[in-house]
């Protein structure tokens, strides 16, 4: 296991606890019916926008809560997201579908609507994913992956350090915590590495513990891989898959998102996060457009 420090990424006044955090109250939906699944509301939250666009794993989240409420199982395991058209703040419904149930998974679909200017329905976000008790999982972990060497949070930085407001106009940095490492924060500087890495120390800002839903927002809440290869701009998310593994450990997330190959306009976004007792507890692929 790794030596990486574990001191938590912010000190809270006060911790908020999981189903009393701004994150859960932004993503609880409403059932339509409140006797039958399948149709929610919702009235997505402009505080967890970058640069005007509703973030893809706060949305991803959304959905994976409608979907525990459908499901027979709680737990996400596996989600796959295509992300078909751009998200704004304010009222969405969320429809889900069961597609099997069995005794140890359960397998579901959901899509986020929103209307658009004139009055017509649009579909958002189309997931499918399959559900399961984390609890249940034998401890059986054989790895060779190893958790990311970051310094200590105090060494690293996050957006208020900086004088100008180098993650964007966004209200997205106001919920979350992230301790970059220098290393990975050259773009910043107007010094990228080239190197397509990004790590960081990873936390809600009210000090609430991760849990898997939480995790779904975790592998997409870091400044975009793009920025250390010398590029700037809007990285729009086309598809997200993410794997949970592990429930978290109480304490910080160290989250880690490389990308190897950029062509045609398209990356990837490997990531994976660790929680506080070095578990990895969360893997995502994603393919995103780069827009200079």
């Amino acid at each position: 296991m790794s030596d990486a420090p574990t001191a938590p990424p912010v000190a809270p006044a006060a911790r908020a606890t999981i189903g009393d955090s701004e994150f859960d109250r932004d993503t609880r939906v409403t059932r339509r019916d409140p006797d039958v699944p399948g149709v929610y509301d919702i009235d997505l939250s402009a505080g967890w926008t970058i640069l005007n666009a509703v973030n893809g794993g706060y949305l991803l989240a959304v959905l994976g809560r409608a979907l525990a409420d459908t499901l027979p199982h709680a737990d996400p395991f596996t989600v796959s997201a295509h992300y078909l058209t751009a998200s704004r703040p304010g009222p969405s419904v969320v429809r889900t579908d069961v597609v099997r149930t069995g005794r140890t998974l359960s397998t579901g679909q959901a899509s986020l609507f929103q209307y658009d200017d004139e009055g017509r329905e649009v579909e958002r976000i189309r997931v499918l994913a399959s559900y399961g008790d984390l609890d249940a999982l034998p401890d059986d972990v054989r790895t060779s992956a190893e958790p990311p060497a970051i310094p200590p949070p105090d060494q690293c930085f996050g957006s208020g350090d900086s004088p100008t407001p180098v993650f964007g106009a966004s209200t997205f940095t106001e919920r979350v915590t992230a301790r970059v490492d220098p290393a990975t924060l050259g773009w910043a500087l107007g010094s990228p590495s080239g190197k397509g890495e990004m790590r960081a120390w990873f936390g809600l800002a009210d000090g609430r513990d991760a849990d898997p839903l939480s995790l779904l927002l975790a592998v997409d809440a870091l400044p975009p891989t793009a920025f250390e290869l010398g590029l700037s701009g809007w990285v729009p998310t086309v598809e997200l898959t993410v794997h949970v593994r592990a429930r978290p450990a109480p304490g910080p997330l160290r989250v880690s998102i490389t990308t190897r190959n950029l062509a045609g306009g398209f990356l990837e976004e490997d990531a994976e996060v660790w929680d506080a007792s070095d578990r990895l507890v969360a893997q995502s692929r994603q393919l995103a457009r780069v827009r200079l």
